[in-house]
């Protein structure tokens, strides 16, 4: 593991979801999400995100057996609170694990983990995983109730949803902006480690990655789309570029 990379200021978190979700779409095993997972090192990422979902509909469980052994950069599981997911993770021990919400008929995570309305069942995950020496996530939006009851289990970090963030134009962008500031700013005083993605762009990062509170962003989809005008290697570099001119 890259133990420097890991402990910057802020650190880019490269999701190769994508890459996984093209190879499928015609079979075989081209393109390879660890050859991307590879080049995001190269390119300047300091860890890499990948969500095994219940329907595979990208990463597999073999990626996840390669990742965990092919690459250096510390992995970061995306899984939903299943036995299955639990099990998975406890046997390729992952640097973290994030727990997020997962319903089939999602084209992608619609929003945030009911953390307080779920709390009596994640419990059992988060000191599982913590147990195990795996640092745990949730995935919720910048609530007050939901960083209370994440801060309650025990968690080590939450990722803040920034897809409605993403979504909105106008007025409506500038307070759900405001939203997030806040909610990185309370769940830090509770002593969680923030972090943040979902749906970030060139367009989008950098009002982000200006929130002193927040260590590392998450980003996937996009870096992906934009290698297919630019490669792979140009677009982490650009998203690099900006998340350190915002923090500048």
């Amino acid at each position: 593991m890259n133990e420097k990379a890991y402990f910057g200021t802020l650190r880019l978190g490269v999701n190769i979801d994508h890459v996984a979700t093209i190879r499928n779409a015609r079979g075989g095993v081209h393109p390879d999400p660890v050859r991307a997972a590879i080049m995001a090192e190269k390119a300047g990422a300091d860890g890499i995100t990948a969500h095994l979902r219940e329907d595979r509909r990208h990463i597999s469980d073999h990626d996840i057996e390669r990742l965990a052994r092919e690459i250096d950069l510390p992995l970061n599981l995306e899984m939903a609170a299943t036995d299955e997911m639990l099990a998975i993770a406890l046997h390729h021990k992952p640097h973290a694990s994030c727990l997020v919400p997962e319903r089939r008929e999602e084209l992608t995570t619609e929003g945030g983990l009911d953390v307080a309305g779920a709390k009596s069942n994640l419990r059992r995950f988060v000191s599982a995983l913590r147990d195990a020496g795996i640092r745990v996530s949730l995935f919720i939006d910048a609530d007050q109730t939901q960083l209370d009851a994440a801060a309650e289990l025990g968690a080590d970090i939450v990722e803040l949803h920034t897809g409605r963030y993403c979504d909105l134009r106008g007025d409506a962008r500038a307070k759900e902006l405001a939203r997030l500031r806040e909610g990185a700013k309370y769940g830090a005083s509770l002593g969680l480690e923030i972090h943040a993605g979902h749906g970030l762009d060139y367009a989008t990062v950098k009002d982000v990655a200006a929130f002193p509170e927040v260590m590392e962003l998450n980003i996937g989809h996009f870096l992906v789309g934009e290698a297919i005008f630019t490669g792979f290697d140009v677009s982490i570099r650009e998203m690099r570029r900006l998340m350190i001119e915002a923090r500048s």
